[in-house]
Parts: structure tokens; C-alpha cells; sequence
């Protein structure tokens, strides 16, 4: 797994350029808080995000949830975000005052703070070791706050197979179907509230799911 997830995460920072090359800065990061706005929206039913709540963005990549809440109460944790602002003209910290940045993986993340809303937004999967990234989030979650991850999750056990053993996703080092990403935030003794599927696919289906504590 070790030598998995030093390849996704070398080939990462290759496929954020291969994206975001030729791209509008300014197009592609309206289009992108676009799409957090849509998904917050559809969470509108469980949980209204104020002013006053704190937030904290795991595996938040180059152009994260913290977009779009600048100046407020924001912490955004990933390994790759030196890399990120040494190679992305998309992503520069200064942009975002309000943010703490930190660099580092969401499994060792280390601080004593909890906060209201826990958002891991498709990045759950791309970590070393999963069970003790959803213990971190657990950890990091308030007695009366909320984890909120988005995942693709495999819809055909054969392909999920398949996948485990070759380098169909090299991105992904963890390849687990719905009911599997469920068990891991019930063995932290969450229960989910809330799930939507954003996006169907032939081989995943991308899910968004909103948990709270049992």
C-alpha cells in the first residue's frame, strides 16, 4: 500500500497540471465554487453552515470547499500543498486570508481543535491508511458537529476487484463499494443522515454523505 499511495499521490500533482492546463484561473475557480455551492445546497435539509461555525477542509487539494469561505473560521489540511503552490498558478495561499493552511496528511494531522463541520471532499480514498483516516475525522468532529465526505464508490463488486489488483485508478489507492465506506464511519460510531449521489458512473457511482455522531 505504501508504494500505491507514493504513486497516487506522485501522479496527483501530474494530473492537476494535465487538467488545469490551458485552463481560465478565473473561469475554472467560479465553476468550482459553483459545484461546492451545489453540493452544500443539497445538505440545505441537515445542516446550514453560519459564521460562526468552524470548518475544516481534509484532503482539501488546490482549489477545495475553503474557496468558498474565504474569511471565515477555515483550516485546510493536505499533503501535496507546497507542491500545489510551487506548480498550480491556479493555487496561491494569499488568496485565501482567512484560511489556515497546513501541509500535511489527513491520517497524522496533528491538534488538539475540534470543529463543527469535518469535510473530506473525494479525498477519503486517496490516503495511506483509510481506517486511521476516518478515525482522524472522527477525532476532529465536535460532540454536536458533522462529517461530511464525498467519495466514488465502486456500483460492481467484479470491477472492485479488478481495480484492487491492477492500475485501472492509480489515483485512488483504496477502491471500496458504498456499504464498505458506510462500516468505516460506523466503526467510529457515526451514523449517516444524509446521502446523494452526485454523479452516476459505469464502474463508480460518486456519493456525498453527511454523518453525525450515534
Amino acid at each position: 500500500m505504501n508504494l500505491r499511495w507514493k504513486t497516487a499521490q506522485f501522479f496527483e500533482v501530474w494530473w492537476w497540471r494535465f487538467y488545469l492546463k490551458g485552463k481560465s484561473r478565473e473561469e475554472y475557480l467560479r465553476n468550482k465554487k459553483q459545484y461546492w455551492h451545489q453540493q452544500l445546497d443539497a445538505c440545505a435539509d441537515v445542516f446550514r453552515i453560519t459564521d460562526k461555525d468552524t470548518i475544516i477542509d481534509m484532503g482539501c487539494g488546490p482549489s477545495g470547499l475553503y474557496t468558498v469561505f474565504p474569511n471565515g473560521q477555515v483550516t485546510a489540511v493536505d499533503p501535496l500543498l507546497d507542491q500545489y503552490e510551487k506548480t498550480l498558478p491556479l493555487f496561491k495561499k494569499s488568496d485565501y486570508p482567512g484560511v489556515v493552511f497546513v501541509t500535511s496528511p489527513i491520517e497524522t494531522y496533528n491538534t488538539t481543535q475540534t470543529y463543527d463541520y469535518v469535510f473530506c471532499m473525494n479525498a477519503i480514498n486517496h490516503v495511506k491508511d483509510i481506517k486511521a483516516g476516518y478515525a482522524k475525522l472522527a477525532s476532529l468532529c465536535n460532540k454536536n458537529g458533522k462529517i461530511i465526505v464525498t467519495i466514488d464508490a465502486h456500483n460492481n463488486n467484479l470491477m472492485k476487484a479488478i481495480f484492487r489488483i491492477g492500475p485501472g485508478d492509480i489515483l485512488h489507492p483504496h477502491q471500496y463499494n458504498m456499504e464498505e465506506y458506510t462500516n468505516f464511519l460506523d466503526h467510529e460510531g457515526f451514523k449517516v443522515i444524509k446521502t446523494v449521489c452526485l454523479d452516476k458512473g459505469m464502474v463508480f457511482n460518486h456519493y456525498l454523505l453527511v454523518a453525525e455522531r450515534k
